[in-house]
């Protein structure tokens, strides 16, 4: 059976970051069934502009647009700022609302962050609006995150390895 595609999308803002290693993490656990491809610089696309969503929209725009597109599925890990998602990945999906990418395209949504409750529902919230396909257990919020993985990349804290294993077996059911 031919390995699935997923896209793997940072929220933060910043370069070394808990989210970034969580989808480290699930590339490794997943990877004999789906290969992951990470966006973890969303600076790249411009601020968002309504009049630019449809006609001469931007190349690096497109290029996101069409990753998303032919993904087989997608990974949204992301911080909470200030009771919120990051300002760079609502840019990113607002690019996307006028389209139908993420329409019926499989998601996981992780929120990793001190709290991350509000973020986390805001972002289930908002990807349902844009008709993605999640289940709970393909959600998973994980508070407290700077004191569950070390400076060497690895989750230290058993049960968040273990609620990533279970994550990563659901998200690949939903695949299949």
């Amino acid at each position: 059976m031919k390995k699935k595609r997923i896209i793997g999308i940072s929220g933060s803002a910043s370069k070394n970051y808990s989210n970034l290693f969580i989808l480290k993490t699930i590339a490794e656990l997943g990877k004999s069934e789906f290969d992951l491809t990470l966006i973890n610089d969303l600076a790249v696309l411009p601020h968002f502009k309504t009049h630019l969503t449809e006609r001469n929209v931007p190349t690096e725009v497109i290029e996101f647009r069409n990753q998303i597109n032919t993904a087989d599925g997608v990974i949204i890990s992301s911080p909470e700022y200030i009771f919120s998602i990051p300002s760079g990945l609502k840019n990113v999906i607002e690019w996307c609302v006028s389209t139908t990418v993420f329409s019926d395209k499989p998601i996981g949504i992780i929120t990793a962050s001190a709290s991350g409750d509000k973020a986390h529902q805001e972002l289930k919230l908002i990807m349902k609006t844009l008709q993605t396909k999640f289940t709970e257990e393909t959600t998973l919020l994980i508070s407290g995150i700077k004191g569950k993985i070390n400076r060497s990349e690895e989750i230290i804290d058993i049960n968040t390895r273990n609620e990533l294993k279970k994550f990563v077996q659901s998200l690949i059911s939903m695949l299949i």
